[in-house]
């Protein structure tokens, strides 16, 4: 009787560090994937800072006169009072 109580317990105890190893190993491969996430979060919190100062740099700029002269001058085909304009009609 006694040898087949202590085989149960060492059965049990090596049942327990088994699941003990799994859920350690599962555990494991879950935090390693947060910590990959969290790297790559990280990572497009930096993008998206550098992205918002050039956006910023942007707005500064289109608020210039200089600017905006060129965008006249470009687009909308629009020159200064006393600014002569040579067109090249050669191709």
């Amino acid at each position: 009787m006694k040898s087949k109580k202590g085989f149960l317990k060492w059965i049990f105890v090596v049942v327990v560090l088994i699941y003990a190893v799994c859920t350690f190993i599962a555990q494991q491969k879950t935090l390693n994937q947060y910590e990959k996430n969290t790297k790559e979060l990280a990572s497009q919190i930096e993008e998206q800072k550098e992205y918002q100062e050039v956006l910023a740099k942007r707005k500064e700029d289109v608020t210039s006169e200089e600017y905006i002269e060129d965008i006249a001058r470009e687009k909308l085909d629009m020159y200064l009072p006393n600014e002569k304009v040579y067109m090249d009609t050669g191709f």
